[in-house]
């Protein structure tokens, strides 16, 4: 069975997608997959043992210049590229009219896609040949687990889902791993950045432990975050720019996580990693890590990230990486 995926975005959404397709590839044996995802995560839909073929998609870039001579071309080359292959089953999982009308319209094959009470923009479910009725009161992995299942006739499993991505990074894993921690302290908005003076008081307080820090970034602004929490501390390390693989194989072999609200946080808990992921105005509820070994730590009162001690988030840290500096590597 050859089946197309429209899950364009964003990281998290992608992430969350990869369960059902474990699920489906237990179920179906010689069950395959293509793809359709924005250009910016093209590489999580190849780690996936199940996926074929991934092919980009660059909505976000193209509607700054719809029109525009070269945009025309891409989504020309893109439409061409979507219909070489005829489909079993295309299902929508991302439940937007962008992703149903300018995606799963255009693809070959009986197209799924959750009803209008259970999309996320109820319009969609216009463009789908089958319309499926999915639970909201569940996390965003279980509801797409399940719109897996109905599209493609199996029962949903009843065990936790498996992402069936570590094994990707773990068979080369770094050469330091186990060794070190990372710290996720970039985030979209102000409101749920963690402020860089408890960052600091936390790396401090790992002094001594023999526990390396290596601190990722994506743009200069975040770069220029790392050098501060970084400074005059020799066991922390700011990473130089990664592409997402890199950054998913120093994730790989960190010995635990420490993060706030960001992609990179659901990344972490699909390669089943320790984690603890640090909340403020946003609820976790059902949009948050899933996974093994994911804790949340969130404000007693408020959503004042500031009112997270370091201290708090170190007497999590602490059991989730055993003995500091003699720990079993992962």
């Amino acid at each position: 069975m050859q089946v197309l995926i429209v899950k364009t975005s964003s990281m998290g959404d992608v992430l969350h997608t990869l369960p059902a397709l474990t699920d489906a590839m237990a179920a179906i044996p010689g069950i395959r997959f293509d793809w359709v995802v924005e250009e910016g995560f093209a590489q999580i839909p190849s780690w996936h043992p199940a996926v074929d073929r991934v092919i980009p998609v660059a909505i976000r870039r193209w509607r700054k210049h719809w029109f525009g001579s070269q945009v025309r071309e891409e989504r020309f080359l893109f439409k061409r590229e979507v219909q070489s292959r005829d489909y079993d089953v295309v299902i929508d999982a991302q439940g937007l009219i962008k992703s149903a009308a300018l995606v799963t319209r255009i693809a070959k094959g009986v197209k799924h896609g959750q009803d209008s009470r259970s999309a996320r923009e109820p319009f969609a479910s216009w463009w789908y040949d089958t319309r499926h009725e999915i639970d909201k009161k569940q996390h965003a992995v279980q509801r797409t687990r399940e719109l897996f299942a109905k599209s493609l006739g199996y029962a949903l499993p009843e065990s936790e889902g498996d992402y069936a991505i570590s094994a990707h990074f773990l068979a080369e894993p770094p050469a330091d791993a186990g060794s070190y921690l990372v710290f996720l302290h970039a985030t979209t908005r102000d409101a749920k950045h963690w402020p860089e003076s408890h960052w600091r008081e936390l790396i401090g307080l790992l002094s001594g432990t023999g526990m390396k820090i290596k601190l990722p970034w994506g743009a200069e602004h975040e770069h220029q975050r790392a050098q501060r929490l970084a400074e005059g501390f020799e066991h922390a390390e700011v990473l130089p720019k990664l592409t997402l693989e890199q950054v998913a194989r120093t994730l790989a072999g960190a010995r635990a996580v420490v993060s706030v609200d960001t992609g990179l946080s659901h990344l972490t808990a699909a390669l089943d990693r320790p984690n603890i992921t640090l909340y403020g105005p946003t609820d976790p509820g059902l949009i948050g890590g899933y996974g093994k070994n994911q804790w949340v730590l969130r404000p007693v009162e408020g959503n004042n990230m500031a009112d997270i001690s370091a201290q708090n988030v170190m007497e999590k840290l602490l059991p989730l990486t055993g003995n500091l500096t003699t720990g079993p590597k992962p």
